[in-house]
């Protein structure tokens, strides 16, 4: 006699999606007029009833989908700061050679920042505020430039034009810092009269010199 197949099961259904993606449609919503509203009142002065108001919705709803007005803050901020970093790292891995991709890192860190001043000083003000206060926001925007320089270090000692026997994570670090005077927001809004990009240019250079294989290493 022969046995009978069991019967096969079908697949269990899939969870609907048009939830979640109306859900992120209106967080999108959320980010998109909560940084209209920091561009023409300021970060500090938007209030969440304003974000709410422009919406059409209420503030608890809202609350929904961040929990806190520092939440929405944080969230523009790392967009801000997100898109810098791609900047960064498109230089980084582009096809220049690694003392001219230091070189352009060091601008364009700078640029990117006074422009943020001179055309978007609402944002300005609140990424200066992100990093005098340590949005948590800030150390990953740290370590992520921190590992586009890092990378321009290690291609220069692959290629025999960066001293191989620096250590390219702490190195990097430091090069990283020696921006500071000319990329911190607070630091460009009080030194605006001064040449910063020629500082920028000039440190790129100081780096440089201290990147070179030494002599000994390259007879």
């Amino acid at each position: 006699m022969s046995s009978t197949p069991a019967p096969t099961l079908p697949d269990a259904p899939r969870a609907p999606r048009v939830k979640s993606t109306r859900a992120d449609a209106t967080r999108a919503a959320i980010m998109v007029t909560a940084e209209q509203l920091f561009r023409s009142m300021g970060y500090q002065k938007t209030t969440v009833a304003d974000i709410a108001r422009e919406l059409r919705m209420s503030p608890a709803n809202v609350y929904r989908f961040f929990p806190s007005k520092a939440a929405i803050n944080e969230a523009i901020a790392t967009r801000l700061l997100g898109t810098l970093s791609e900047h960064i790292w498109a230089i980084a891995r582009g096809p220049a050679a690694p003392p001219d991709r230091i070189r352009l890192l060091f601008q364009a860190l700078h640029e990117k920042m006074v422009q943020l001043f001179f055309h978007e000083k609402r944002m300005h003000d609140m990424v200066s505020a992100a990093m005098q206060e340590h949005w948590t926001i800030v150390d990953a925007y740290i370590h992520d430039i921190d590992t586009a320089i890092r990378h321009v270090v290690m291609d220069g000692q692959a290629s025999g034009v960066f001293d191989r026997t620096l250590d390219p994570h702490q190195f990097a670090h430091l090069i990283h810092g020696t921006t500071v005077n000319f990329c911190h927001p607070t630091l460009i809004e009080q030194c605006v009269a001064e040449d910063l990009p020629a500082l920028a240019a000039g440190m790129a250079e100081l780096v440089l010199r201290a990147l070179r294989p030494s002599a000994s290493m390259s007879n």
